[in-house]
C-alpha cells in the first residue's frame, strides 16, 4: 500500500456572484484552519478530521452552486514544506484560540455544567464514545446526549457540540477531541492521559504514542460498535469498558506521555 502523503489540498471554484458566496467559503475555510496556496486551493495536513472538514467545505460549495475536488499531495518543487507547516500551525493555533474563547464564553452564560445537551453525530465510535464518557464522568454527570446526522446547526444555550465540524470541543491540530476535553477542563489525571493516547492513536491512526494496549483495546470498540446500532447503546458498552480501563491505569502507573 502506497505512504498516505502529507497534505490534502481542497481546489474549488465558486460563482463570481453573489459575493457573499467567496466570503462565506472563506470564511469557513478559515475557521478549520486551513492555508491558502493560492486563491482557490486550500491545504491541511493529511487525517481523518481535515478530510471530514474539506469534505464539509466541499458539500457547502456545491451547495452554493461551486466546484471542487479534494486530494492528497506532497509538495516536490515550488513549494516550502516546512514553511507551509509553519503557517498551518499559526492558522490552527488561532483558530483554536478562538473556539476557546467562544466555548468559554457558552459555559460562562449558561451556568453550572449539570445537565447540558451534548450533540455529536450518528454513528460514535472511539472518539466520540469516550469523549462521551469523559463528560459525563468527570464534566457533567447528568448530560444527555443528542446525536445528528451530519452537521447541526447552533442550538439553544444549554447544548453544546463535541467531535464534530465547528463543535465547541472538536479536534485542535493534531489532538482528538478526548485530548482537547482533558485540556479544556484540565483534567489533570495520568490515567485519563493513558487513555487519551490510546484514543488519540485510535482515532488519528498516526502511531504516535504506541500504546502495547491499543490494538487490543481498538477490536474490543470496534466489536461494540458492530454488535450495537443505536449510540446509547455503544456508548454505555464503551462506557463500561472505560471504567474498567481508568482503574486498570489509576492502579498500574502509565508510563510517560510520548515514551
Amino acid at each position: 500500500m502506497p505512504a498516505r502523503r502529507p497534505w490534502l489540498l481542497l481546489i474549488h471554484q465558486v460563482p463570481p456572484k453573489p459575493d457573499y458566496v467567496r466570503v462565506k467559503v472563506r470564511r469557513r475555510l478559515h475557521d478549520v484552519g486551513a492555508i491558502a496556496l493560492k486563491s482557490t486551493v486550500y491545504a491541511l495536513p493529511n487525517g481523518a478530521q481535515s478530510l471530514e472538514d474539506f469534505q464539509w467545505t466541499l458539500r457547502e460549495i456545491v451547495r452554493l452552486g461551486g466546484q471542487g475536488a479534494i486530494c492528497e499531495a506532497s509538495f516536490l518543487g515550488g513549494q516550502d514544506a516546512a514553511a507551509i507547516a509553519s503557517l498551518f500551525r499559526a492558522a490552527r493555533k488561532g483558530g483554536a484560540q478562538a473556539r476557546a474563547a467562544a466555548a468559554a464564553r457558552r459555559l460562562a452564560a449558561a451556568g453550572p455544567m449539570r445537565g447540558r445537551t451534548w450533540v455529536t453525530r450518528k454513528g460514535v465510535h472511539v472518539d466520540r464514545i469516550a469523549s462521551a464518557w469523559l463528560i459525563r464522568r468527570f464534566i457533567d454527570r447528568t448530560a444527555k446526549f443528542r446525536f445528528v446526522p451530519d452537521r447541526s446547526p447552533r442550538g439553544g444555550p444549554r447544548e453544546l457540540r463535541f467531535d464534530m465540524f465547528d463543535g465547541e470541543f472538536t479536534h485542535e491540530g493534531d489532538r482528538c477531541t478526548f485530548e482537547v476535553l482533558l485540556d479544556r477542563f484540565r483534567l489533570d489525571d495520568p490515567a485519563l492521559a493513558a487513555l487519551g493516547e490510546i484514543v488519540h492513536d485510535l482515532d488519528l491512526n498516526d502511531a504516535k504514542f504506541r500504546r502495547a494496549e491499543t490494538p487490543g483495546i481498538g477490536k474490543v470498540i470496534a466489536g461494540i460498535a458492530m454488535a450495537q446500532k443505536d449510540d446509547r447503546a455503544r456508548i454505555e458498552r464503551g462506557s463500561a469498558l472505560l471504567d474498567d480501563l481508568h482503574v486498570y491505569f489509576t492502579r498500574k502507573a502509565p508510563r510517560a506521555r510520548g515514551r
